[in-house]
């Protein structure tokens, strides 16, 4: 499972190196492309953990005055295996 983050910065918040630094500190890794960056769970991450995650980004963004999206999704074995139950 994959959660990707964008990031929309705010010229009046927090410099972008710093949200960088914030984000990595909690295991994001930069990317280039539709989004800015992607955390990568280990094997059997579950909804309640990308909520629960979702919960920890917004925390950490706190005061920061950006806009954030959040994006999870699951491997396509995953996926498969989910259709088939």
């Amino acid at each position: 499972m994959k959660t990707y983050l964008k990031v929309t910065f705010n010229s009046e918040g927090s410099k972008p190196s710093d949200i960088v630094n914030a984000l990595e500190a909690i295991g994001f890794r930069p990317m280039t492309g539709w989004y800015d960056f992607v955390y990568e769970w280990g094997d059997h991450a579950t909804i309640e953990d990308a909520i629960w995650f979702a919960d920890k980004i917004h925390e950490t963004l706190r005061g920061m005055s950006v806009y954030f999206q959040i994006e999870t999704v699951g491997d396509m074995e995953e996926k498969d295996k989910n259709y088939e139950d």
